[in-house]
């Protein structure tokens, strides 16, 4: 039988993992200096654990609701409420990466387009594949910001969706209050609908970390989890916000495909709300001190302002970023291409979500190939 004869186009159009490969590369590498993958090196938070253990034992192993628990629901809501005055509809979603595959399948016909900013998560470009949409990213080099005049440039009136991400993956950057009040004014001017991708919030070193909700509450989704915060990845639980209309359609889409978040996680996540993460929070930021430091001499990178990672750009001598990434490898040291996140090659990730000596060991590897030796 030949099995490719039954393999969708829709499939063959989504390219695997970038950072998946990378990650199983690791696995197969003996003691490897890993500076790769985007997951917190602390564990979850003992009072989620213990609601987690506690929900198993009590038996709440079955479905929920499509939409989520309602306490869950309403603990989310009330927290919104009183950060952004804005009072959504919510979905309990499975991780952030549930909630932008189900908003992006309820609102992009195929041929609508859908701008975001260049470099970008990778998973905005394969999820708008399988829509049937068309990718629009728009380039945010070399300071890694949203520059208004080449943003309003890439609009069409094919453009459906504005998709941000701040902080950014993989570039660290935290978009300003008139960097998003900007994106509203063109998402207005435009009659766009706004996705923005918060996983991070939890995550931010230099001041507040604004959102476009209140510049834009009624054209915005909003799209927030535990993963990164909470060390909660393998978990999967994310929520969803935002008008009632389209939230009810990413519900009926769940029903169909995830069914719902796992049940205990949900009743976890009630106390993982209540759970403060700060701590972890300063942890980072003394780490992205660290990385900047070991890297400004070689790389000058933009320092970032949240999340857990660094985008440097490949040093001279190197064709692209990918081939410097192979003499990494080659050393031992994993990090991720930037062709992964963008349509450049110049660039590459390092994530500092590791230990203090492996950052220092890894850094100093890659400033030794930079320097040729």
């Amino acid at each position: 039988m030949d099995e490719q004869r039954f393999i969708s186009d829709r499939a063959r159009g989504v390219e695997a993992s970038g950072i998946r490969r990378i990650f199983e590369l690791g696995a197969s590498l003996a003691h490897p200096i890993d500076l790769s993958i985007g997951q917190p090196d602390f564990d979850v938070p003992v009072p989620v654990r213990r609601a987690a253990i506690q929900a198993i034992d009590s038996g709440h192993n079955k479905y929920t609701v499509t939409q989520g628990l309602q306490p869950l629901r309403e603990a989310i809501a009330t927290g919104l409420k009183a950060e952004l005055g804005w009072e959504p509809t919510v979905l309990v979603t499975c991780g952030v990466s549930g909630g932008l595959f189900l908003s992006v399948m309820a609102t992009i016909n195929p041929g609508d387009e859908v701008v975001f900013l260049d470099p970008y998560f990778v998973s905005y470009v394969q999820i708008v594949r399988m829509a049937g949409g068309t990718c629009v990213p728009v380039d945010a080099y070399p300071d890694f910001r949203l520059h208004p005049e080449r943003l309003e440039a890439a609009i069409t009136r094919r453009t459906r969706l504005l998709l941000l991400n701040s902080p950014n993956n993989p570039s660290g950057t935290t978009l300003s209050r008139e960097e998003l009040a900007a994106a509203a004014r063109i998402a207005e001017k435009h009659d766009l609908l706004i996705v923005t991708d918060e996983i991070y919030r939890d995550l931010v070193y230099d001041g507040p970390c604004p959102s476009i909700v209140p510049l834009a509450p009624n054209r915005t989704i909003l799209l927030r989890g535990f993963s990164k915060g909470h060390a909660m990845t393998g978990w999967r639980l994310g929520y969803a916000a935002g008008p009632r209309p389209i939230i009810e359609q990413m519900t009926k889409l769940q029903q169909f495909t995830f069914v719902c978040a796992p049940s205990m996680v949900q009743h976890a996540g009630l106390a993982a709300l209540a759970t403060d993460v700060s701590e972890h929070a300063r942890d980072y930021a003394r780490k992205r001190d660290l990385v900047y430091e070991c890297l400004r001499a070689t790389f000058d990178p933009v320092r970032p302002t949240g999340g857990f990672y660094i985008f440097p750009k490949t040093p001279r001598g190197f064709e692209s970023a990918s081939a410097f990434v192979e003499r990494a490898i080659a050393s031992n040291v994993l990090v991720i291409p930037g062709c992964v996140f963008s349509r450049k090659d110049t660039h590459f990730r390092v994530s500092y979500a590791a230990t203090d000596e492996t950052i220092r060991r890894g850094c100093e590897i890659l400033c030794r190939l930079a320097a040729g030796c």
